[in-house]
């Protein structure tokens, strides 16, 4: 199906006194010239906004601009914690400069919600990010108050490969990854076109995506390969609502994409699943009045 295996192709000073050791000043891009932004090796949180607390998490190799519109429109109402993932999109790679990628920062992300005091947390995850937030739901539940997943899928090598891959060939291919070539700034280009709509959205996620640590992304990527979140999902309580685009302005036919986010979610308790037509991978940049009301009708429940 068109546009499926290029989702993934390319995811607080007082009250982390507890903790200051381990955190320092960073050197993340901000997007708020009077947010508060702390770090750790793997992520720094960008804290900006009065209100409710809201976690939110990009996906691979994005940065935390793609939630600018939304941090805009929401920020005195809540206090959002944008999330950048150490190497992604101009973030220093610090600890995610070797070795495993996701999982750490997974964890750091639960750290950071503990340390925060946000606990239990609203944590909304695009992509990888939204991996991450299932991540936390099955590892983490007490942590975690419901979570709004936009456009991830339990195992991505069941889309990135085949629907009956098995973990065997999934190893091999993220050991491909890891140590393969990057993409070229052409072949990004291409893919980046099946995953985001509209021209200027595309350069915008074309630069992110040139401004990222390209050994950090291939390693985060490897490390989706081979996480296969499905064992887990029955025993998940926390309230999940999957947010997933229909690929009709690549060519997928309408609806065809019910049948894919159905089943990698069936074991999924209670799980709200809406699609969002004409849309593509980035829903909050291909449809963002969509997004903004189904996101407000998440964090009104």
């Amino acid at each position: 199906m068109p546009g499926f295996k290029s989702i993934y192709a390319l995811a607080a000073a007082a009250a982390l006194t507890a903790s200051a050791a381990a955190w320092a000043e960073p050197t993340p891009p901000r997007l708020y010239e009077h947010s508060r932004i702390v770090a750790t090796d793997r992520i720094s949180v960008e804290v900006i906004g009065k209100g409710p607390d809201v976690v939110l998490i990009p996906g691979l190799a994005s940065s935390r601009a793609v939630w600018k519109a939304t941090a805009d429109r929401l920020k005195d109402h809540y206090r959002l914690h944008l999330v950048q993932v150490a190497g992604f999109a101009g973030e220093p790679s610090r600890g995610n400069a070797s070795g495993p990628v996701l999982a750490p920062t997974a964890q750091a992300i639960d750290d950071y919600i503990v340390a925060a005091r946000l606990t239990p947390a609203v944590v909304v995850g695009h992509s990888m990010g939204g991996t991450i937030a299932l991540w936390l739901a099955e590892h983490h539940p007490e942590h975690l108050k419901r979570v709004l997943v936009v456009d991830a899928l339990p195992w991505v090598a069941q889309v990135f490969i085949s629907p009956n891959v098995t973990m065997d060939v999934a190893t091999g291919v993220a050991e491909h990854i890891r140590t393969g070539a990057p993409q070229s700034p052409d072949e990004q280009a291409k893919m980046i076109r099946t995953m985001v709509a509209g021209p200027a959205d595309q350069t915008t996620v074309e630069a992110w995506g040139q401004a990222s640590d390209a050994h950090v992304v291939q390693a985060a990527l490897a490390d989706d390969m081979e996480l296969d979140l499905r064992p887990g999902l029955a025993a998940i309580k926390t309230p999940v609502t999957v947010l997933y685009p229909d690929y009709t302005p690549i060519g997928v036919p309408a609806g065809a994409t019910d049948g894919r986010y159905g089943a990698a979610f069936a074991a999924l308790p209670g799980v709200k699943l809406e699609r969002v037509d004409h849309s593509l991978h980035f829903i909050m940049l291909d449809q963002p009045a969509v997004f903004a009301a189904d996101l407000d009708a998440f964090l009104a429940g």
